[in-house]
C-alpha cells in the first residue's frame, strides 16, 4: 500500500471530521464538550466550526471521513474500527473512545448446516465493507464472492439473497430475530479518534480526550470520616495516597475527606466505607481527570 499523504493546510489549522448524524455523533459531541471544545457551530452535514486555537471541525459521514483521511484531505476523524479497516487507515494513530462498541462477525442462516468459514467456499457474502471482507476471506484461504449491499444485511441473508453476511452486531438480537448464527468473530469494534501525527492541535485534542475519558471512569468522592480512620480509607482504595483532608467547624473528631476513585471500586467499597464510620457520602463525576490514577 502506498504511503498516505499528509494534508497540506493553508491556514495552519488541523481539520477533524465529526460524524454528521446518529448516536455516534451525539457521543462524540458530548465528549468534545466535556474536553472543553465548543461544538454549537456544528448543525448538520457539511457544517464547519472553529474549536479553539488551531483546530477546525467538520461534520461528515464516517465513511466519507475515512476516505478523505486516507486521501490526505483531513487530519483526523472520529470513526469506528471497522470503517478504519475498510478504508485502510489503520496505520494512523488511533485513540479508542470506549463507546459505540460492537463485534464484526460472519453470520449465516442457523439451519444451513454450515459450521465454520470453510463451509462458505464458493458462496455469496453480502456486506457494507467489501474491501475488509475480501481481505479477511483471502487471508483465511476461503474463496467467496463478496457483494456490497446497503440496508439490513440480516434481512438479505434471511431472504436467501446471500449465503452469509459480514456485519456489526451489538447484542446479537437482530441476528437471532432473523434466525442467523455467528460463524466467527472478525474484530471487536468501537469508536476511535484516528489522526495524523505531529500537529500540536491534534496532540492537544488527544490529551484532552484522554482526560475526559478518564473522568468518565472515576468519581470525585466527598465524605465525613473519623480522623482515626483516615489510614483505613487509604488502605481501602488502591492507588489512593494523599486524600484531601479538611477540618470541620466545631468538630475535632471528624474531618471532611475528598478523593478520586474508580467507579466500580467505589460501589464495591460502599459498605466498607459505612463500616469505618463514613457519613454524608457524595460522589460526582469529575469534568476531566488530568493527573491519571494508577491502573
Amino acid at each position: 500500500m502506498n504511503a498516505i499523504p499528509a494534508r497540506q493546510s493553508t491556514n495552519g489549522r488541523a481539520r477533524v471530521a465529526v460524524p454528521s448524524k446518529g448516536r455516534l455523533r451525539d457521543e462524540v459531541l458530548k465528549l468534545l464538550t466535556t474536553a472543553g471544545y465548543p461544538t454549537s457551530g456544528l448543525r448538520g452535514s457539511g457544517s464547519m466550526a472553529l474549536a479553539g486555537k488551531g483546530l477546525e471541525l467538520i461534520e461528515m459521514r464516517p465513511r466519507d471521513a475515512a476516505a478523505a483521511l486516507c486521501a490526505g484531505a483531513l487530519d483526523g476523524a472520529f470513526i469506528a474500527t471497522d470503517i478504519a479497516m475498510e478504508h485502510r487507515v489503520t496505520e494512523f494513530a488511533s485513540q479508542p473512545l470506549g463507546f459505540a462498541r460492537s463485534t464484526l462477525v460472519v453470520a449465516s442462516k442457523d439451519d444451513d448446516g454450515r459450521a465454520d468459514l470453510a463451509d462458505l467456499s464458493g458462496c455469496v457474502v453480502a456486506t457494507h465493507m467489501p474491501n475488509l471482507t475480501e481481505q479477511f476471506f483471502e487471508e483465511k484461504g476461503v474463496d467467496v464472492r463478496v457483494v456490497a449491499m446497503g440496508g439490513s444485511l440480516e434481512g438479505v441473508c434471511a431472504a436467501g439473497l446471500a449465503d452469509a453476511i459480514v456485519d456489526n452486531s451489538e447484542t446479537g438480537t437482530s441476528l437471532r430475530q432473523n434466525r442467523l448464527k455467528v460463524l466467527t468473530e472478525i474484530k471487536a469494534c468501537e469508536a476511535e479518534f484516528v489522526h495524523q501525527s505531529g500537529h500540536p492541535a491534534l496532540e492537544d485534542l488527544e490529551l484532552r480526550l484522554e482526560a475526559a475519558l478518564a473522568a468518565r471512569q472515576h468519581r470525585y468522592v466527598m465524605l465525613h470520616l473519623p480522623r482515626e480512620r483516615i489510614e483505613d480509607l487509604i488502605l481501602m482504595f488502591h492507588g489512593l495516597e494523599s486524600p484531601t483532608v479538611l477540618p470541620l467547624a466545631g468538630r475535632d473528631d471528624l474531618a471532611a475527606v475528598h478523593f478520586v476513585a474508580q467507579n466500580g471500586q467505589l460501589w464495591e467499597r460502599l459498605t466498607d466505607l459505612r463500616d469505618i464510620g463514613a457519613t454524608d457520602i457524595v460522589a460526582t463525576q469529575p469534568v476531566a481527570l488530568l493527573d491519571f490514577l494508577p491502573e
